[in-house]
């Protein structure tokens, strides 16, 4: 089981996370692309950590919403979310190929994450936009929703699927994350964070908001960078994962 965390969403002067504490501990680094967070420097500094630290990168383009830090529904066209899709990862890679290294996966960011999770056609215009741009890349999905149309529309555009759980957010019954905008969304309290990482990573499964108990097989967990007790359970999460 391999940890991937947000990085990068500072934006000039506005600090977000923790990126240079948190960076050692992880293996996969979802670097922001400028549409909900980052700038060219911002990105080049956290490209340049990963591969000091020799973490995987990968694209984490979203929807085109600063303000919202892109966690606000747009209604794009094809045509718009796909070359908003390349305008991304391309300043992605050119900032990895001008430090030696290379994007490896995609995983979009917030609004557009949790809809693609959900809307055939958001779904297909990303992998569009993959596809077009390096058939290569695998795309990260939420586990355990509606994975096998996914993968079936994976299948048609020749690319690969990651799947990724949650440690810190409370699941819905029927797979998908908990509103932000609903109490209990996110997980603060460390034992708690722990307790879901252990079902998903040795159960298979995960305790849903209602009590439910849920099967979820993922190949990832997710951290995020700005949760304020990330420091405080990583090395213990990491030490878990690799007992």
């Amino acid at each position: 089981m391999h940890f991937n965390c947000d990085m990068g969403e500072s934006f000039g002067s506005w600090n977000m996370g923790n990126d240079a504490a948190v960076m050692p501990y992880i293996d996969m680094a979802n670097i922001a692309c400028g549409f909900h967070a980052s700038d060219p420097v911002i990105m080049a500094r956290t490209v340049a950590l990963a591969v000091q630290h020799n973490v995987t990168i990968g694209a984490h383009p979203s929807y085109p919403d600063l303000q919202g830090f892109g966690r606000r529904d747009m209604q794009l066209s094809a045509e718009e979310l796909t070359q908003g899709m390349l305008y991304q990862m391309g300043a992605l890679q050119a900032i990895c190929h001008a430090q030696g290294t290379r994007i490896s996966y995609v995983k979009p960011h917030g609004a557009l994450y949790n809809r693609k999770a959900i809307d055939h056609q958001v779904l297909d215009s990303v992998m569009t936009a993959i596809a077009a741009f390096d058939s290569a890349l695998p795309l990260m999905m939420i586990a355990g929703v509606r994975q096998q149309e996914a993968q079936q529309l994976a299948d048609k555009h020749g690319i690969k699927l990651l799947f990724e759980a949650f440690c810190d957010r409370a699941y819905n019954d029927d797979g998908t994350l908990v509103s932000r905008s609903q109490p209990g969304a996110v997980h603060h309290d460390v034992e708690r964070v722990i307790q879901q990482i252990k079902e998903i990573s040795l159960e298979q499964r995960v305790t849903t908001i209602s009590g439910q108990q849920r099967p979820l097989l993922a190949d990832s967990i997710c951290l995020h960078g700005d949760s304020e007790h990330l420091l405080s359970s990583i090395k213990e999460l990491r030490r878990m994962l690799q007992a």
